[in-house]
């Protein structure tokens, strides 16, 4: 056999040693995805539920440069040589994909609202249908403490500067979470009379229920004037340290305890608050920062009233040599269960509707894995509590029931978002609502 061939062969070889393995991988990397998609498309978790990746089938390439980027792991892949969205739900808005994407083929954010009647329509500014009525924050639909900032700073830019009246103030501000403190700080700096409104006692929104040393991720914030948070994560009893400085510092006008029950608009065109202790308050705009938390969502089971039921966790380090069920599917079930279940003597069972978890971030997903797989937390899929007694709970699992003995139940089924009250305002939503 001649030289050039035997040169010609080795080459092919090595070039088939080297090529092989990556077709291999990229071929079962296809068919995961395409039946990650198919399960997804089934369990209906491939829809939008708040931002979303919404990608140009015409410009990608399917690199699946978007799909290594996502530290949630789990929320996109390639299928038929194009990115697409297999899990929605786990979809936060870091917005890495559409900074990873080489050719722009990706865009976080609402997308058209036209068909969403869970996101009220707002102009660039955030203004709602109602003039003079804005929203911010997770209310809007986007969520991570970086978009609520940047969104509070913004709709206090653009408001038309005029001529105070005695009485009414420029701007009156609902919620004293990150939007709603972006907005007073712009206010303040900005000469403008305004006022900040929390039904809580103290500030931090939505933040005041997450757990203890719960890592927030935020990304960078800028805060003018007062700087830029530059960590990706803090915890919470950082940041909400942080958020005190800022009130305290610039002396912000935070009216803790007094929650807004009802926004009226008068005939010259402003506004009327009325707060629940009753006192009344003239503005010319109001900035929504209300989150959509709202009220936690209840099981509607005969026992749920009793004082053992929970529908937030504070402090897991509390709970020890306890009997635990945990109820719900979502972060914030995951990170109780996780938490609870590290303290000593508890026994830890985490009860979902659904056969599987599906909307977890990656981190919570991967520490519950571990959690299951070891014994520590011990899962009841497909489940649901029938009924809540003092030292137990009957639940139905498929199509049989069990009971297992308890002494707390913490249950995490989501809230009530304040869509009603932003309706009975006149705030038009999509879907014609």
């Amino acid at each position: 056999m001649s030289e050039p061939v035997l040169v010609w062969g080795a080459a092919l070889l090595i070039a088939g040693l080297i090529v092989l393995p990556y077709l291999l991988r990229f071929r079962r990397r296809v068919k995961l995805d395409r039946e990650r998609k198919e399960e997804a498309a089934a369990l209906g978790i491939d829809k939008p539920a708040a931002q979303f990746p919404y990608i140009d089938p015409s410009r990608c390439i399917g690199c699946g440069a978007c799909v290594k980027a996502c530290p949630e792991g789990d929320v996109l892949g390639v299928v038929g040589g194009t990115a697409v969205v297999v899990n929605g739900l786990k979809c936060v808005g870091h917005g890495r994909c559409e900074e990873a994407c080489p050719v722009g083929a990706i865009q976080v954010g609402l997308g058209d609202l036209k068909s969403r009647e869970d996101v009220p329509l707002l102009d660039d500014h955030y203004q709602t249908t109602v003039p003079g009525i804005y929203i911010v924050g997770e209310l809007g639909g986007l969520s991570l403490v970086r978009n609520a900032a940047f969104q509070g700073r913004r709709v206090i830019e653009h408001l038309p500067r005029m001529e105070s009246t005695p009485g009414v103030l420029d701007v009156a501000i609902v919620g004293a979470g990150p939007a709603g403190l972006s907005a007073g700080l712009t206010a303040a700096t900005s000469g403008l009379s305004y006022a900040v409104f929390e039904r809580e006692e103290t500030l931090g929104g939505s933040l005041l229920h997450y757990p203890r040393r719960k890592m927030v991720l935020t990304q960078r914030v800028e805060l003018p004037p007062w700087g830029s948070l530059d960590r990706e994560e803090y915890s919470k009893e950082v940041l909400l340290d942080l958020f005190e400085g800022l009130v305290r510092d610039h002396t912000l006008d935070v009216r803790f305890g007094e929650a807004v029950i009802e926004v009226r608009r008068e005939e010259d065109c402003t506004f009327t608050l009325r707060t629940a202790k009753g006192e009344e308050i003239r503005t010319r705009a109001v900035v929504l920062a209300l989150g959509r938390r709202g009220t936690p969502r209840k099981l509607g089971v005969t026992g749920e009233e009793l004082s053992k039921v929970m529908y937030r966790l504070m402090d897991a380090e509390g709970y020890r040599d306890q009997k635990i069920l945990v109820v719900g599917g979502g972060d914030s079930a995951a990170e109780a269960a996780i938490g609870l279940s590290c303290q000593s003597g508890n026994v830890v069972t985490l009860s979902y509707r659904r056969d599987k978890l599906v909307r977890l971030k990656k981190k919570n997903q991967d520490a519950l894995d571990a959690l299951l797989a070891s014994g520590k937390v011990k899962p009841l899929f497909a489940s649901q509590p029938v009924e809540i007694g003092p030292d137990r709970v009957r639940l139905k699992v498929k199509d049989e029931e069990v009971e297992v003995p308890n002494d707390w139940v913490f249950v995490f089924a989501g809230g009530v978002p304040p869509f009603d009250f932003l309706k009975k305002l006149g705030v038009r939503f999509g879907g014609g609502s």
